[in-house]
């Protein structure tokens, strides 16, 4: 939810920003289409790096992987006394 937020309030500022040019006649009127282009660009590019640092920084759980081992011999062991081929170890 932190980073909806952030989004939000990045486009927030951004869009006041960008209707502050527009009043002041910073920017003309014809470039009003490539600073809508270049947002969304950059909300892009944002979005592709924060999903990049994710999965750089992807935490490993050496716990929950032992668990998951046990509990897929506890369902193998479970469906062998069913008489269900789970195949071999």
């Amino acid at each position: 939810m932190k980073h909806v937020l952030k989004i939000m309030a990045l486009l927030v500022a951004i869009s006041a920003f960008w209707i502050g040019l527009l009043e002041t006649s910073v920017v003309p009127r014809s470039y009003t289409w490539l600073l809508a282009i270049y947002l969304i660009v950059s909300l892009g590019c944002y979005g592709l790096l924060m999903v990049g640092i994710g999965l750089m920084l992807f935490p490993t759980c050496p716990q929950e992987a032992v668990l998951l081992q046990k509990d897929i011999a506890e369902a193998k062991e479970f469906l062998k006394n069913k008489g269900v081929d789970v195949g071999s170890d």
